[in-house]
């Protein structure tokens, strides 16, 4: 399964998946789609028109009253519109009930002297009688093709015909609820009606009516004879430019002058009317006719052909990505081709909407093209996830977060062996017999017991970036110096294994004291030296290890804690590296089984204190009289320092006094270094 999915066959079925899924379309698709498409319209370089937007806004209620206002003061805004230059005013203002002042004669008279173009609004049934301006159909059978709504509601009559024309204003929302595309035209009952847009046109042309030739495709042209041909969709709609910027006035701060502009007046305060959602945000209903118009006016021409171009992006995709896959082996070849493809894209949809308004959809191949020539590295970013995961599963326990990480990055650390120079200390409970015959049969609170002094232990060691490789029943095994370079490895591994001390003295006086269970203690061992780490182990179970001579030689030197009545021992690389940071004890010249050189081995008291100088030079003095087998003298001044160092060499000095006493019954040869010879481990 795995070989399928890192071969090119299953990029080839990813490739099928993506293209079936953009020949489908989803509705998700159509809209990430029109997302895309608005990007490359609202970006374009504002258009300034002569068209203009008067707004009833809030402080328009402020000075005329609440809303809707008596209909004679629409008329008077009508005749301060014209008064100010307007050429044509559109009043996007729904009259039709009866007006509750009386004031639909009065408006209706400012009307028949003034030109005024009213809306009118389609809806599920009719409701008074609209204009209808007519208009010369070719090919009337094919109605169907054009948006259709079941009925017109209309102004009240007085003012519906004392108007010199009315347009429809429904938005006509995409499948995500944005008005992008207006049809110009509507059906309802057999009969044709003009959005406000063109009946606008119509108007200042002086036309009686708009002209359509329609076909199984739906329009094939709509033309008012003045304006020439208008370029739509099949359906008769067309894309609004937003780039088309009117000028914008409250209806209480008008201009002095509209040029002979088109002004469309519209609610805008809160409450009275909704916005509606568009590519540019919100925007109100009399804006988005002004912006339509706008993009009539300027020939925009922004169209969508989705047959023609839905084809074409598919094709490019299906090809761009077979390259891509066929190609993808050689690594940089693949990255340019990919990126290059993807901004190509982009950048082609961009060049062609900018030179010829053609809507062409670079963002779902691009995006597509991303999924299949990243495929080999998301499952490469797959991979190496569940590697991290698996690694933190392995580690978490056994090393510091800083290790961890470091591990996850650098996987190497453990596949891959390495030889490096690392200090090893091996650890091991002191009083586990008596600790467990006070549990009797208690197993689980034994097991909690150590499983308390396991995490006592083990923190120190996190603490210090150090690893844990291993837990041997009460005993464990970590190394500092690797994975984490340590520079002063040795030393920490020191100050670790005191840290770990105290923190058994602690957990004595936290849990074991205060159940009443005997004391536990602990023994270390350090040595330093060079080890083979890495992953090791049967193809089937292996684990993260350290050999060599170093780690056995580190857990010879624990086992001659007790022997020597020491809580921790070091080696003599171990002594080396770090004899001016702790104070040092030589314990003795140890040739450890299975070795056939000596080894000298010290104990650790810490820093010391000053006090200590003096009984530190006897006991230095102790070891070479012993050497030069004067074992009396030895004796002697063994006993001078018997109770020094806070009492902590009371059994090593014993055990010491008793060698010497053996070693005075002792044929030995004159060539005898004081090296003693291990017999056990």
């Amino acid at each position: 399964m795995k070989k399928l999915i890192f071969s090119p066959l299953w990029s080839i079925i990813v490739l099928g998946i993506l293209a079936w899924v953009m020949y489908i379309n989803p509705p998700f698709l159509e809209s990430l789609k029109l997302r895309y498409f608005d990007t490359l319209i609202i970006n374009q370089e504002s258009v300034e028109n002569n068209i203009f937007t008067v707004n009833i806004d809030e402080a328009s209620l402020e000075e005329y009253g609440q809303w809707p206002w008596p209909r004679g003061d629409y008329g008077s805004l009508i005749e301060d519109l014209y008064a100010r230059g307007a050429g044509l005013v559109v009043f996007n203002v729904l009259m039709s009930e009866t007006d509750r002042q009386g004031e639909d004669q009065m408006l209706a008279l400012t009307m028949e002297q003034l030109p005024v173009i009213v809306t009118m609004l389609g809806a599920e049934e009719n409701k008074n009688e609209p204009i209808n301006p007519g208009a010369t159909i070719v090919n009337s059978d094919y109605l169907y093709t054009i948006p259709s709504v079941p009925g017109i509601i209309a102004n009240v009559p007085d003012i519906e015909f004392s108007a010199v024309g009315s347009g429809i204003t429904n938005s006509w929302p995409e499948i995500d609820g944005v008005t992008r595309r207006i049809p110009l035209v509507v059906e309802s009952g057999g009969t044709l009606y003009p959005n406000v847009t063109m009946e606008v046109l119509r108007v200042i042309a002086g036309d009686p009516s708009f002209q359509i030739k329609l076909s199984p495709m739906g329009v094939d042209k709509l033309r008012i004879p003045q304006f020439g041909i208008i370029q739509t969709s099949p359906t008769g709609e067309v894309w609004i430019d937003w780039s088309q910027k009117s000028k914008s006035y409250s209806a209480v701060d008008l201009p002095d002058d509209f040029a002979g502009g088109i002004v469309f007046v519209g609610p805008t305060a809160a409450g009275v009317t909704q916005p509606l959602a568009t590519a540019a945000g919100s925007v109100f209903p009399h804006e988005v006719q002004a912006a339509m118009l706008g993009t009539v006016f300027n020939e925009s021409n922004i169209a969508r052909q989705p047959d023609a171009e839905q084809w074409a992006e598919l094709a490019a995709f299906v090809a761009a990505g077979m390259i891509l896959i066929l190609i993808a082996r050689w690594t940089y070849v693949g990255i340019a081709f990919f990126v290059l493809a993807v901004s190509g894209s982009l950048y082609g949809s961009y060049y062609i909407f900018a030179q010829y308004g053609l809507l062409v959809d670079g963002a779902i191949p691009a995006a597509f093209l991303v999924l299949v020539g990243l495929k080999r590295y998301v499952l490469k970013f797959l991979d190496e996830f569940l590697q991290k995961q698996a690694i933190k599963k392995q580690f978490e326990g056994y090393a510091s977060p800083t290790v961890v990480k470091l591990l996850q990055e650098n996987p190497d650390l453990i596949k891959k062996g390495t030889k490096r120079e690392v200090s090893i200390v091996f650890s091991d409970l002191r009083g586990f017999t008596p600790l467990g015959e006070s549990f009797g049969d208690d197993v689980q609170g034994l097991t909690r017991i150590m499983n308390g002094y396991m995490d006592s232990i083990t923190q120190p060691v996190l603490d210090a970036d150090g690893m844990i490789i291993k837990y041997i029943g009460d005993a464990s095994m970590h190394i500092h110096g690797a994975p984490v370079d340590d520079e002063q490895h040795a030393k920490t591994a020191v100050q670790t294994g005191l840290y770990m001390l105290r923190a058994v003295e602690q957990f004595n006086e936290r849990v074991i004291i205060p159940e009443g269970r005997p004391p536990v203690g602990m023994g270390a061992g350090i040595n330093t030296g060079l080890g083979y780490l890495g992953e090791m182990g049967s193809t089937k179970r292996h684990s993260y290890d350290v050999l060599g001579d170093a780690v056995s030689t580190a857990a010879r030197v624990e086992s001659k804690c007790k022997e020597y009545g020491c809580l921790l021992l070091v080696g003599e690389n171990t002594y080396k590296a770090t004899k001016d940071d702790f104070f040092y004890l030589k314990v003795d010249d140890l040739q450890v089984k299975g070795k056939s050189v000596g080894l000298s081995i010290y104990t650790v008291l810490d820093h010391g204190t000053p006090a200590w100088a003096v009984p530190q030079r006897k006991h230095e003095a102790m070891h070479e009289a012993y050497k030069a087998q004067d074992f009396d003298e030895a004796i002697r001044l063994c006993k001078t320092v018997y109770t020094s160092f806070d009492h902590k060499m009371e059994k090593y000095y014993d055990m010491w006094i008793e060698r010497c006493e053996y070693m005075k019954t002792q044929d030995l040869p004159s060539d005898w270094n004081g090296v003693f010879i291990a017999t056990s481990k």
